[in-house]
């Protein structure tokens, strides 16, 4: 998935988008995986001259890949999709009001693991695989891949809100996936996702994908083992709890009741209630598709100096009662 978090930053995409031979294209590509130059041309009774520019766009926005490969007429460039979702965020935000902290995935403040188990620094594997005791590891703040075939990760997300600051949303942004010895596709797993022990809702990944090499997977990875996942967006706002935009769960910030001084404890897990119980795998900046780690965003209204005073007065009223 493609996540553009504002407008601006989305303008290469959105001018690629903006030609109907383009669009054309990808539908073209989202039906049949991928496509030579030639193939493209001919469906659509246009010169190669003439698609390559379409093409040019197309892979400079990032929403499509080209490859070469070695045909009968030889060589010959391939396109494929980058990634098979755009999501764009249409809200308008306060840059003051707001804050994001990007956390390393080893930088978990508590865990449990089962194996198939283990995580990986970008340059290697800390102790031995499938022994959940080097979860506890001091090298494991710089893990940038943790796998498990069943348990959690839990991180503490830091509250900066100050007293006239109230929540308005929190989002988490992370890459997943499922967890096969190896890699395999299908391998379903529902991953459920919780903020301050509050259920959130889950997730199916749909496997443990290794196909290609991820974008950012260093080159000593082995080949045969779990490659990139999938990039979801949670968030949390008074409507309800979305992944990936689609509701999740009914409960809301109120019902988690979060001020200034809370803790906020991000958890995600795979446990006896996953029906599809097939493991997780995080993937941090230098592996899989997408080149960051555990992404948290706090979206904030400030409150006025009245309404301060109103809730105070109310709380007094209360105590006096």
């Amino acid at each position: 998935m493609i996540y553009i978090k504002d407008l601006k930053s989305g303008l290469d995409i959105f001018k690629a988008l903006s030609s109907e031979i383009r669009i054309q294209i990808l539908e073209m590509l989202g039906s049949n995986q991928e496509l030579n130059l030639n193939e493209i041309a001919k469906r659509l009774n246009l010169t190669n001259g003439a698609i390559t520019m379409h093409i040019k766009k197309l892979e400079e926005s990032g929403l499509i890949k080209i490859t070469t490969s070695v045909g009968k007429h030889g060589i010959q460039k391939v396109c494929f999709l980058n990634k098979d979702r755009l999501m764009v965020d249409l809200r308008s935000k306060d840059a003051d009001n707001l804050y994001e902290v990007e956390i390393q995935v080893g930088h978990y403040s508590n865990y449990a693991a089962v194996p198939t188990c283990g995580l990986a620094t970008r340059e290697r594997i800390i102790g031995d695989l499938d022994e959940p005791r080097y979860f506890a590891d001091p090298q494991r703040i710089h893990a940038e891949i943790v796998w498990m075939a069943e348990g959690f990760l839990e991180y503490r997300i830091p509250n900066y809100l100050k007293s006239n600051q109230r929540f308005r949303e929190i989002q988490f942004s992370l890459e997943l996936g499922s967890e096969a010895p190896g890699c395999f596709v299908p391998y379903p797993s529902d991953i459920y996702f919780y903020l301050n022990g509050v259920e959130l809702g889950y997730w199916t990944s749909p496997g443990d994908f290794g196909d290609t090499r991820g974008t950012f997977t260093p080159d000593w990875w082995p080949p045969h083992l779990n490659q990139y996942g999938m990039l979801k967006l949670l968030r949390i706002n008074q409507e309800g709890c979305f992944i990936d935009g689609c509701r999740s769960s009914d409960v809301t910030l109120s019902d988690i009741n979060l001020d200034y001084k809370s803790e906020l404890t991000f958890r995600i897990a795979v446990t006896d209630k996953s029906v599809n119980k097939r493991g997780l795998t995080i993937y941090g900046k230098h592996f899989g598709n997408y080149s960051q780690h555990l992404l948290a965003r706090v979206l904030y209204d400030v409150r006025e100096t009245k309404e301060l005073q109103h809730a105070a007065v109310e709380a007094v009223t209360e105590v006096r009662s």
